[in-house]
């Protein structure tokens, strides 16, 4: 009989084409899972050509692009096998690569659906300010050549936090799903050399995370004003919007569930 398991996981993005599988790569965050898994429960001497047919299916809370990382992404899987949670989690652990952890494993109810039942998320994207070179977080921030106006961006940001057409922030130019999303929060920290742009939300398009920051970083180089927002927003047209800030800046935080 099938049990379903939950997982609460971390990973460096960098070197991975996304989350999603592809048949063309084993790269990927959720073709490593599945083709631990899938070894796991058939056996090492199970071979697959298409990286992305597996036997095992791990749904994720999320999609992160190419090069983007995760703190505490939330997955879930059903699978046939004896194993404890915890036997389950040691053999993720001891064949995953190094740059993927599973910090967290729990049986769970059959009908729990980690991306169908998440009910936010919280992402940060992390810049860089300093004379100095960010020599160990290269692959973690995103370095800025100026230092931002951060009272203007958190102007912006407060224009863009409730329940509004995201469209002009959606980085697929064919989404045909509604991109009506609500984001009930936007901070801005400064530490050091380290700006951080927290968001939280019920959910986030394609990009969009990536696009706001930039978005946020042109008015903070006063290239855009605060003001701006609304009539970006009201465009629904994503040429009107900012640049997209590059993915390794960015990191998914948390899942929230009812």
């Amino acid at each position: 009989m099938k049990r379903n398991f939950k997982f609460i996981l971390s990973y460096d993005g960098s070197r991975y084409y996304g989350w999603e599988h592809q048949p063309n790569t084993e790269l990927t965050i959720q073709g490593k899972l599945e083709q631990v898994l899938t070894r796991m429960q058939f056996g090492e001497d199970f071979k697959i050509k298409d990286f992305a047919s597996f036997p095992i299916t791990v749904i994720g809370a999320g999609r992160t692009d190419a090069g983007v990382h995760a703190r505490a992404m939330t997955a879930n899987a059903l699978l046939d096998t004896d194993k404890t949670s915890d036997e389950v989690r040691q053999y993720m652990n001891r064949y995953l690569p190094e740059d993927i952890s599973i910090n967290d494993c729990k049986e769970c109810s059959e009908r729990f659906h980690a991306r169908f039942k998440a009910s936010g998320k919280t992402y940060r994207y992390t810049c860089w300010f300093s004379a100095e070179k960010p020599v160990f977080e290269r692959k973690y921030v995103t370095v800025l050549e100026q230092h931002p106006d951060i009272a203007a961006m958190e102007q912006a940001a407060k224009l863009l936090m409730g329940t509004h057409d995201f469209k002009s922030f959606c980085g697929n130019p064919h989404m045909k799903k509604s991109t009506v999303r609500t984001v009930d929060s936007i901070s801005i920290t400064e530490n050091g050399p380290y700006i951080r742009f927290y968001y939280h939300g019920d959910g986030f398009l394609q990009n969009m995370v990536r696009i706001l920051t930039g978005t946020l970083i042109e008015v903070g180089m006063h290239k855009r004003t605060p003001e701006s927002m609304l009539g970006i927003l009201e465009a629904k047209d994503r040429t009107k919007a900012g640049y997209t800030m590059e993915p390794g800046g960015l990191c998914l935080m948390k899942v929230d569930y009812d």
